[in-house]
Parts: C-alpha cells; structure tokens; sequence
C-alpha cells in the first residue's frame, strides 16, 4: 500500500472506538512513534467537551493544524509513526494527508461505542457528544488511503490485522512501549508539540 517510505498512520474514529488501544499496541509491535491526538487539543476544546458541547469546525482547525504538523514532521524525516485523531469529515482529512498517510478506520455499532464510553472514566469525551460524533462521521470514501477494521473484536486481534492487511513487520523485540524513548519524537531535532 506504500511505496518506499515507511507510513504515517492515523488510527481514526469516533470517541470510544478503540483508537488510543490499538495505536498503542501497534507502536509496541513496530517500533514507531507514537502521538496521542487528544492530548494536542488546546484547552478551550477540552473545556467545551467536558462541559457536553461538541465541537465545531472553527475548534477543531487549530487541532488538526497541529496533528498535521506531527505528520509533516515525520514525513519529513522519512520516520514512521501512529498518530490518533478521530479525522470525522473528510475536509478534515485532507488537512492531515500526505502521501505516505494512511488512514485506519476502526468502525463499530453505536451501541458497542456506547457501552465503551460509559465504562471509560479517565476521560474527558462524554457519552452525551457520542450521537454528535455519529453525526459528523463521514467514512473514508474509495479514493481515499484507507482501511477499516472491525472495532467489536480484542485490540491486539485489531492490531494483527492493520499489521497484516498493511503488510507491516513488527520489530524483532517489540514491547508495548513502542519508541525507544516512549513520548519522545525520533525525528531529529523535533521539538515538542504537545
């Protein structure tokens, strides 16, 4: 699915589809970088989605600048990585592709996502923006890089087949920590975004 540089993957979905679970899993088992897109939301969208208020399209501009410039920055330097974002509409993917960008759909019922959502307490997404979420997703269309895996199922079973459908090879030695410095970019020179 790519040619000679190694991708840029972003795990996307609606809140509660697994996404910060399998990106994990699959850094550990390649050895790549990984980036947590929550935690690059400046404090004004994490406020308002505390409070039960979904985002709009103006809030969500300055998240996804700075998740694209992650994946510049990596493309750049010719450094794979995992990068979550939940990449809704695809206006919003655009903002973040790249030819060496491929987007990973996990897909699951509402209902399963619900269940996910209520049970999670660490967390500052609500179940109530969950319809909201629904709402906004527009599935990654044919043209677009992308694969879609079937969130109902155990994370590593998810992991195993982007490994295998993206014809990925796990690092000899892999742990779950990913990156050899765990938060740490491996570009050279990178400086930190969050």
């Amino acid at each position: 699915m790519f040619e000679t540089q190694q991708p840029v993957l972003v795990i996307m979905g609606i809140s509660g589809s697994g996404k910060s679970t399998v990106a994990g899993l699959l850094a550990g088992q390649l050895g790549w970088d990984l980036e947590e897109g929550d935690d690059l939301h400046p404090q004004a969208n994490i406020d308002k989605m505390s409070a039960g208020r979904p985002l709009n399209d103006e809030d969500r501009a300055p998240w996804l600048d700075t998740v694209s410039s992650w994946i510049i920055e990596h493309t750049m330097a010719g450094v794979p990585g995992i990068i979550t974002c939940s990449a809704l509409k695809r206006r919003y993917r655009d903002v973040l592709r790249e030819h060496n960008v491929i987007f990973v759909h996990l897909t699951g019922s509402t209902d399963l996502i619900g269940r996910r959502l209520a049970t999670r307490h660490d967390h500052y997404m609500p179940t109530s923006l969950l319809d909201s979420q629904v709402a906004t997703l527009e599935a990654p269309d044919a043209d677009e890089r992308a694969i879609s895996i079937d969130a109902g199922r155990a994370p590593a079973e998810e992991a195993a087949e982007i490994v295998r459908r993206l014809g990925l090879t796990p690092r000899s030695g892999s742990s779950s920590l990913g990156a050899r410095e765990p938060g740490k970019s491996s570009v050279p020179g990178s400086r930190a975004i969050s």
